[in-house]
């Protein structure tokens, strides 16, 4: 059985259900899964990360299917049709799979490892099927798409990295550069439907970033990804309800310094009047604050976010003062500041614009980010797609297939069996090739499923953050997905099926 006691069988979109007898006699077919644009697809770094395959294999494919799957299938699917008459589904196929593969679903799954920096067309995933099973290439579709999440979720998280690595690369000393890694936190756990989802995106967050609340997340990374080697860290912080229920936001701030004040803390400082919070509560805590010797994060959390960040720098500053670094700008003594509501790229560029404008380094200021984080986005942000891209009929003739509606170029696929390899020209940045027409460099699409579960295919969290790290900073914002020959290929099977809509006697080769 599958999750909330589902049977595996549903793990589908209905009408998948009904493909298996119209589907061609064949003894095989491929399809392929890929990002048909990029993140902000008219933006000029196109690169994406490719996350979440383990959690969808390990919950959804690798469990064996059993008898009491198909039953409680049949059921549902006898009342499932129009007027709640019978639905097709291949009863048979189940229980031939059930009986002679100990439950596993019968199909081989071929991906690029996890972590894996991309474009757009890049073949992630390639699914065979072969003999009776062929019509069932595409049907665990639906569950291998939900990728698409985590997936964007650490592209967002890399691209905020980027942005503010540029104003790091500028404003911070090298001996400080370490503290990017805490410079976005994820405060998301609670903008998300469940908390699979909170799980899911916030350990693509992890992917990038150290920071983060979202216990979900920091505890299945380090325990179920990383053999217990931790990778999220917080700090203590009050939230609005501790400012106001204490009798002055003084009385909140100095229980915080008593409590932590050793180490790094924050306060919530909006919950009546920000500006006069800075100009009288900060003065009246300064003294307790320098003798604990912590760090005292200030987070507004409402009004124009560049002028918020900008206040409490500044207040900070005539608080605790500041130092000039090496790079000469400004750096406060046991203090920063923490923007964690509304952040956008846009608004996280503005803010550091201005911070470096008026003489701040960026090591000053932190973000966080939550519904913006977890829950913004869809499967159109990044366009992932499945599509079946080849077929061997029962007769042994082969065909390459793909899609070209005119009425939506955006969602034309590729034609064939693919192999994705490294290119040295680009960085070694990863490009697809037609099987048979490919280099002799090792293929990145490896199994990860074979008709069961595949062993050691899975690398630790921390081996897939380097991955990560040593891709983005080797491959270009923009790179060729695509070889030569495989383009012209495209376009050969495009014109090919472009003729012979009606009349199919020339597709075969």
């Amino acid at each position: 059985m599958g999750p909330f006691g589902l049977p595996l069988a549903l793990l589908t979109d209905s009408y998948k259900a009904s493909h298996a007898a119209v589907f061609p006699d064949a003894q095989q077919a491929t399809a392929y899964a890929e990002f048909r644009h990029a993140l902000n697809k008219d933006s000029e770094d196109q690169r994406m990360v490719f996350y979440g395959l383990q959690y969808i294999i390990k919950s959804y494919i690798a469990q064996p299917w059993t008898q009491q799957d198909v039953d409680e299938a049949e059921a549902f699917f006898n009342t499932h049709n129009a007027g709640f008459t019978k639905f097709p589904f291949p009863k048979k196929l189940f229980l031939k799979f059930i009986q002679e593969n100990q439950g596993y679903f019968p199909v081989r799954i071929e991906a690029l490892s996890e972590g894996s920096v991309v474009y757009p067309h890049t073949p992630v995933m390639q699914i065979l099927a072969s003999a009776e099973y062929a019509g069932l290439v595409t049907y665990l579709e639906t569950v291998l798409l939900m990728t698409w999440y985590p997936s964007t979720v650490a592209t967002l998280s890399r691209r905020m990295w980027a942005r503010i690595h540029e104003y790091y690369d500028r404003s911070v000393d090298k001996e400080k550069q370490w503290t990017l890694d805490t410079r976005m936190h994820d405060f998301g756990f609670r903008a998300c439907t469940c908390v699979e989802q909170s799980m899911l995106g916030g350990a693509a967050h992890l992917l990038t970033f150290s920071g983060s609340d979202t216990l979900s997340a920091a505890h299945y990374v380090q325990y179920r990804l990383n053999e217990g080697r931790p990778v999220a860290t917080s700090i203590p912080a009050t939230e609005h309800s501790v400012m106001t229920a204490h009798l002055s936001e003084r009385q909140a701030v100095l229980r915080m310094i008593e409590e932590y004040g050793d180490g790094v803390y924050a306060c919530v400082m909006d919950s009546f009047d920000y500006v006069r919070a800075l100009q009288e509560v900060l003065p009246a805590v300064a003294s307790r604050k320098l003798q604990r010797g912590g760090v005292l994060v200030i987070r507004p959390d409402s009004g124009d976010q560049v002028e918020a960040v900008l206040q409490g720098l500044r207040a900070a500053e005539q608080v605790f003062g500041s130092d000039k670094n090496q790079k000469g700008f400004r750096v406060l003594r046991g203090a920063s500041v923490i923007q964690g509501d509304g952040v956008t790229p846009e608004t996280l560029q503005l803010i550091l614009d201005a911070v470096l404008g008026a003489g701040f380094s960026a090591e000053c200021v932190g973000f966080g980010m939550g519904g913006g984080l977890l829950q913004k986005i869809n499967r159109d942000s990044m366009s992932m797609a499945i599509k079946i891209s080849s077929i061997t009929y029962k007769d042994g003739s082969s065909r390459d297939i793909m899609k070209f509606p005119k009425q939506g170029s955006s969602k034309t696929s590729l034609p064939g069996r693919f192999s994705v390899h490294a290119d040295p020209t680009q960085g070694g940045a990863p490009v697809a090739y037609r099987c048979g027409h490919e280099p002799s460099t090792p293929n990145l699409l490896r199994v990860v499923y074979d008709c069961g579960p595949v062993e050691g295919v899975w690398d630790s969290f921390d081996q897939v953050r380097r991955r990560l790290s040593d891709q983005w900073s080797r491959f270009p914002p923009t790179a060729h997905a695509l070889s030569n020959d495989l383009l012209q290929h495209q376009k050969h099977v495009h014109d090919l099926q472009e003729e012979r809509v009606v009349d199919g006697s020339a597709f075969t080769t």
